[in-house]
């Protein structure tokens, strides 16, 4: 940064010349600010928050770099699907969604398995008592072995017992495995 800001203040003739005076106007803009106090002070306090705020951004840039290559990574190995409809008892719906929402999916993760989405029917009666939703498992092996470990969860025995204090959050599961087609954007 503190070579940018010489170069830009000292410059050279063909510089300027070469962008028909551009540079001139940077020089000046940077002798008004980074020169009015001294350099080194000036300095200190433009250079620190610049990179600062680009170590910041990089780090932003690569984080979302990372969870897309995962993303696609993981669509272009070989997965199955878990299609799963839950239906509640009357009026246990929000329970069941707030369950998910704060526990359920992060044990998921936990045991391997990968959450793709989760929908709740639009039109009565079921948009009153159902939740469906997919997972994504390496193969069929994989799921067995994730939803044991899933049911063997001590945090998953609290947080199942603690949900149904109330009564029964749950009155039926389905569970569909699915193989992606061959024309399927999701695989």
């Amino acid at each position: 940064m503190r070579r940018l800001l010489n170069f830009l203040h000292e410059g050279s003739p063909t510089t300027a010349e070469a962008t028909d005076g551009r540079s001139d106007i940077i020089r000046s803009a940077v002798s008004a600010t980074a020169f009015a106090e001294g350099s080194e002070p000036m300095m200190n306090r433009i250079e620190r928050p610049l990179v600062l705020a680009a170590a910041i951004g990089i780090g932003f840039a690569l984080g979302s770099l990372v969870g897309i290559f995962r993303d696609v990574r993981a669509q272009g190995e070989p997965r199955i699907f878990e299609l799963r409809t839950y239906t509640t008892p009357e009026g246990k719906l929000p329970n069941l969604n707030a369950r998910f929402r704060d526990h359920t999916m992060r044990i998921f993760e936990k045991h391997g398995m990968t959450n793709v989405g989760y929908w709740t029917p639009q039109d009565a009666p079921a948009s009153e008592n159902t939740l469906v939703y997919i997972l994504a498992h390496r193969d069929r092996d994989a799921a067995a072995a994730s939803w044991q470990a899933f049911r063997d969860d001590p945090e998953w025995k609290k947080v199942s017992e603690e949900s149904q204090v109330d009564g029964r959050i749950v009155a039926k599961v389905e569970s569909m495995f699915l193989n992606a087609a061959d024309y399927s954007p999701l695989k």
